[in-house]
C-alpha cells in the first residue's frame, strides 16, 4: 500500500479504510471484471501517443490512465452525452477546441481529444492545486468539486465522502497503474510489447 500512488500522490499510510477501499477496487480489477488483454492492447496503442502530450503540458504521466477508465472499459457514448477517448461533454468539447456537430466528432480523434484535455487538466489545477482533486474533478466536475471541498472542510481526496463513482475514481486509476505496470503480480499475462514497453520506461 506504501507503494501506491497517483501523480505521486499518496494514499494516507495508515488508514485503514483507504486500504480496505483500495484492495477492493484492486480485487475488482480482476480478469472476471475486465477485459484486461483488450486494455493492455489499447495501452500500448494510445500511450505512445498520449504521454508526449502530458508530457509537453506538463501534466503527470499517471493521466493516462484516465481514457482506460473513461473508455477502455465501456467505450462509446454516455448515457449523457460524454464520448470519445477522454468522455467529453459536447460543451465541454467546443470550450477546448474541439469541433463537435452533425458532420465532425473531434471527441473520437485521439491526439486533438488529448490536447483539449491537458488544457482542460491544467485549468483544473490551477483550482485545486491537488492532482487527486483534479482527477476527482474531471470525473464529477469543478463546481460540483469546489461545494464538496468547503462543505466537508477538507482538501484530501482520500479523506473526503463523495459519491460512489467519484469517490473510487481514483482508486480505479491506481487500480489500472498497478495492473497495467505489474501485470504479473496481479494475475494477467500481458502482451509482450506491453511489457517491453513498460520495462523500456524504467
Amino acid at each position: 500500500m506504501a507503494q501506491l500512488n497517483f501523480a505521486e500522490e499518496s494514499l494516507p499510510i495508515g488508514d485503514r479504510k483507504v486500504e480496505r477501499k483500495m484492495k477492493r477496487v484492486l480485487a475488482a480489477h480482476n480478469f472476471s471484471n475486465l477485459q484486461t488483454n483488450r486494455l493492455h492492447h489499447l495501452a500500448a496503442e494510445w500511450f505512445p501517443i498520449i504521454e508526449p502530450i502530458l508530457a509537453a503540458y506538463g501534466i503527470p504521466d499517471d493521466f493516462k490512465y484516465v481514457p482506460l477508465v473513461e473508455s477502455g472499459i465501456q467505450g462509446g457514448m454516455s448515457p449523457k452525452g460524454a464520448n470519445g477517448f477522454w468522455q467529453f461533454m459536447p460543451g465541454t468539447a467546443r470550450s477546448y477546441g474541439l469541433k463537435v456537430n452533425s458532420e465532425v466528432d473531434e471527441r473520437k480523434n485521439l491526439r486533438k481529444s488529448t490536447i483539449a484535455a491537458c488544457k482542460y487538466i491544467k485549468e483544473l489545477y490551477g483550482i485545486f492545486d491537488s492532482w487527486t482533486l483534479v482527477a476527482a474533478a474531471y470525473n464529477v466536475g469543478d463546481n460540483h468539486m469546489r461545494k464538496q471541498i468547503n462543505r466537508q472542510s477538507q482538501d484530501n481526496y482520500f479523506k473526503m465522502k463523495l459519491n460512489r463513482e467519484t469517490g473510487g475514481y481514483v482508486y480505479k486509476l491506481i487500480s489500472m497503474k498497478q495492473i497495467l505496470k505489474n501485470p504479473s503480480r496481479y494475475g494477467y499475462h500481458a502482451p509482450k510489447r506491453v511489457l517491453a514497453m513498460n520495462t523500456g520506461r524504467e
